[in-house]
């Protein structure tokens, strides 16, 4: 099964699908009656409209914002320990306890859209880590700087599971992966842009001014969340609230064709709804997916954190090592793109991003060869994102096609989660070998081996698991 048709309509449903009111079907003549349709037919058969384009847009910058924000504190990092006259091995705690807030937001902000909505969770999500963004520039010394970094961490890791929830659930089927990657892109883009304005901003600003555009923007794009971002039409459905399921419908132009019926499921708890990631043939795969994001995001953060340290520490110039995370997140961009399309052609995801995976240790490893070479630096680091981080964003696309409605913010949410337990683990583990003095080949060495360790989780995923449902 393709990564871009993961969530393609179970066979036995195939004789519902139908295009919306007014619409045929490929090879048929025939229409459909007004009032014929359920509400997941309705969704899963609908044509890309204009409305939906814009949730998933507004989805994408907010991805962006929590790139941008994700990001920052590794590309003022030099400067701030110049400044403050700190060790560079200082910056692991600070690293890693931002990411700590990320995985608990994960966590919670996943459960939190599960029970009482994803809009409102996601709003939530990003005042918080817009707030205290802006109160960044205000500390002084490293105490300061790690609760606030942890408490933006909440913000940001929550906000991610929700807009793949969001995007995932207001796509088409066809196209429900394809657009849920397109959508997670926005982050690796967002740390494109900050590493390119870093470059620009830091010399004429100084460092502050990254945090004060980081938390700008997001307060800016809420009040567009909050008009044009609607609430979940399944969630909604799932929860019995008829009066907004017909607002929606009708804000989407989908009312005509409801049969007017909403979707029953027994209500969870917030353990029962963590408990049934391990049910119905899930439980291998969902260990083997958090298996894969723990080691991907461990290699990811570790690569955007550490390398404008190291890359500095060598004799590369400051503008090269921040372009040198730009170069990683640029490649993502294009790997997720890549191993998405050949995944969907072969038509097992799992084989290509295993594949990709095994490429990224390759590359990670030779970053360590870089030297005082800014062109090798550029080219290899641009080629791991391709193959590692590309990979892990695939990944995570693939998690939002295992689980379904009233599980899949909950799903995604811990997946990531447990993967930021990888991004703490990685930039903290990075500050203990570069304050050793260990040399950068064997650092990059056992990075590469990370890589190569989610190729064999991913596979496994492939060779053990049932086809996840839709």
């Amino acid at each position: 099964m393709g990564l871009f048709q993961a969530l393609e309509p179970q066979p036995r449903r195939l004789a519902q699908l139908r295009p919306p009111l007014g619409q045929t079907c490929p090879g048929e003549g025939r229409r459909m009656k007004p009032g014929t349709l359920d509400l997941e037919t309705i969704v899963d058969t609908s044509p890309l409209g204009g409305q939906q384009l814009l949730i998933f847009g507004l989805c994408a910058l907010v991805a962006m914002i929590d790139g941008f924000d994700t990001q920052s504190i590794g590309l003022v990092a030099p400067v701030i320990a110049s400044a403050w006259r700190m060790k560079a091995s200082t910056f692991g705690v600070v690293f890693g306890v931002g990411l700590f807030g990320s995985l608990i937001g994960a966590f919670l902000f996943g459960l939190a859209a599960d029970r009482v909505g994803r809009k409102p969770a996601l709003i939530a999500a990003m005042l918080l880590f817009a707030l205290v963004t802006l109160a960044t520039p205000l500390t002084a010394s490293v105490g300061p700087l790690i609760a606030v970094r942890l408490v933006t961490g909440l913000g940001l890791g929550g906000a991610l599971p929700i807009l793949i929830s969001v995007t995932s659930e207001y796509a088409p089927a066809r196209l429900r992966s394809t657009l849920v990657s397109l959508m997670f892109c926005g982050f690796p883009l967002g740390a494109v842009v900050g590493g390119v304005a870093a470059t620009r901003l830091i010399p004429a600003f100084g460092w502050p001014s990254i945090f004060y555009v980081g938390a700008a923007i997001p307060l800016m794009l809420l009040p567009f969340i909050v008009i044009w971002v609607p609430e979940s039409i399944r969630f909604l459905a799932l929860n019995q609230e008829r009066a907004r399921v017909s607002a929606v419908l009708h804000r989407m132009k989908w009312a005509a064709a409801w049969d007017g019926k909403l979707a029953t499921a027994p209500s969870q708890t917030d353990r029962s709804r963590v408990a049934a990631l391990f049910t119905e043939g899930r439980a291998v795969g969902t260990l083997l997916l958090w298996t894969t994001l723990f080691l991907s995001l461990l290699l990811t953060y570790f690569l955007i954190n550490w390398i404008p340290i190291i890359a500095r520490q060598s004799g590369i110039g400051m503008s090269s090592a921040v372009l040198a995370v730009a170069s990683v997140n640029l490649g993502a961009i294009v790997g997720c793109l890549l191993i998405g399309r050949l995944a969907d052609r072969q038509g097992d995801p799992t084989t290509f991003i295993s594949f990709a995976f095994a490429l990224g240790a390759l590359a990670i490893i030779l970053i360590g060869s870089s030297g005082q070479s800014s062109v090798w630096l550029l080219t290899t680091t641009f080629m791991a994102g391709v193959f590692s981080v590309g990979a892990q964003m695939c990944t995570v696309a693939y998690c939002a096609s295992f689980y379904d409605t009233g599980l899949r913010a909950t799903g995604v949410g811990w997946a990531i989660g447990v993967g930021r337990v990888g991004a703490i683990v990685g930039p903290v583990a990075g500050g203990l070998m570069v304050g050793a003095g260990m040399a950068t080949t064997r650092l990059f060495l056992i990075v590469g081996v990370m890589s190569a360790g989610a190729a064999l989780a991913v596979f496994g995923v492939g060779q053990n698991v049932p086809r996840p449902k839709a």
